[in-house]
């Protein structure tokens, strides 16, 4: 009988959303008192967050993601932080950054306008809402609201970080375009210093590098073979200070039944490195040895992943793996991803060095607009753009 009255419940309350109430968001949903997940957001039973992959999780739920300690970087343990974070890239694809340089008060304050920029009236909310993924601005919900089949549990703000697009960035909350453009700015010199060190762990060389001294012809067997190694690191080094910044800006409110849904689909990030800044609120899962792992937020952190450029870049040696956000019935979470990679109109390629008779080319050449065609066509269940990639030949 209970079954019964839920499923009435819930056909109701589905009726009640005609008029496509969902496009407008779940904070929109939850202002208007919902108390069941409507069907748009019910994910088929064996797709459900406890029913995926595995749920014995007894021997990694205390898995510590690795700390990457930043201000080491230009001190005596410089070669031991490089080789630490070529381990965490490898075996992880994630990691936490400590004393990374930016202020606990600009952490603090972009978290707090975030979460005030989704409290504000949906008639300031929607004065940015779109569904052309090239908006400079846009105001969305879901993953990719126009193909989900099933929606998830999340609104998001995506702001194209350029000199130009700030001008369109909302200007209410009335601080909100000043925090964000500092916060993109300190983030965006935190990722340059990241792949750098990135760079160095992946055998590109700078002239004069920490702690090197130049090598002899008889060293270094060949001069060209070095100024070649040189020559390339200074041009990827140009490319990633000229390249793009994405931010997206994540709410995540409260779900009333949340083992029926996702707050984020599993996925891969499709750009260099992700920076992620989180409330206190957990709900991020990494997929770590076929388990998913939920990763603890950390106070004045950031979660730090590899994106499938990277992996492109490295030849499969640095991992972009998948990952998922859960849903919550008790708390909104809020989170701030700023996604980097080159830019929009580079193509993304192996890095030459890295590839030879043991290890061959693995990833087709890519750009930007792969993406963008494949995010707007690929179906729900399948959201991992790097196997789309991935050199069918090197894997069978």
């Amino acid at each position: 009988m209970v079954m019964f009255q839920e499923m009435a419940l819930r056909n109701d309350q589905s009726e009640s959303l005609k008029g496509q109430e969902h496009n407008k968001g779940v904070k929109h949903l939850c202002e208007m008192g919902i108390i069941k997940v409507p069907k748009k957001y019910i994910l088929p039973t064996l797709e459900r967050p406890d029913n995926s992959i595995t749920t014995e999780l007894h021997d990694v739920t205390n898995l510590k993601l690795p700390v990457i300690d930043f201000a080491e970087l230009h001190g005596p343990n410089h070669e031991q932080l490089i080789t630490s974070l070529a381990h965490a890239c490898q075996n992880y694809g994630f990691f936490q950054v400590i004393n990374h340089g930016i202020s606990s008060n600009v952490l603090s304050e972009m978290i707090d306008v975030a979460r005030r920029f989704f409290e504000l009236p949906l008639k300031e909310r929607e004065k940015y809402m779109s569904t052309d993924v090239h908006s400079l601005v846009r105001y969305g919900t879901s993953f990719n609201q126009m193909k989900d089949g099933v929606l998830c549990w999340r609104d998001f703000l995506k702001l194209v970080c350029t000199t130009e697009a700030h001008s369109q960035w909302p200007s209410s909350p009335l601080d909100f375009r000043v925090m964000g453009v500092e916060y993109a700015r300190e983030t965006k010199m935190l990722f340059q210093s990241l792949m750098e060190a990135i760079l160095e762990s992946l055998g590109f060389e700078e002239k004069n590098t920490h702690n090197k001294t130049p090598k002899t012809n008889q060293e270094s067997g060949n001069d060209n073979y070095h100024n070649k190694r040189e020559e390339n690191y200074d041009n990827i080094k140009k490319d990633i200070g000229d390249g793009s910044q994405l931010m997206v800006v994540n709410c995540y409110p409260p779900c009333p039944e949340p083992e029926l849904t996702f707050g984020m689909p599993p996925h891969s990030d499709y750009g260099f490195l992700t920076l992620l800044l989180q409330d206190e609120v957990e709900g991020l899962q990494i997929l770590h040895k076929d388990h998913w792992v939920t990763i603890k937020p950390h106070p004045q952190s950031f979660v730090v992943n590899i994106g499938d450029h990277l992996e492109i870049l490295s030849n499969g040696r640095y991992k972009s793996v998948m990952h998922r956000v859960l849903a919550n019935s008790k708390k909104s979470r809020i989170s701030v991803a700023s996604l980097h990679s080159l830019a929009f109109t580079a193509v993304i390629r192996p890095w030459p060095m890295l590839i030879n008779d043991e290890n061959p080319k693995r990833y087709k050449d890519t750009d930007f607009a792969d993406f963008v065609q494949y995010i707007t066509t690929c179906d729900s269940k399948h959201k991992n753009f790097l196997e789309s990639r991935k050199l069918t030949d090197i894997y069978t």
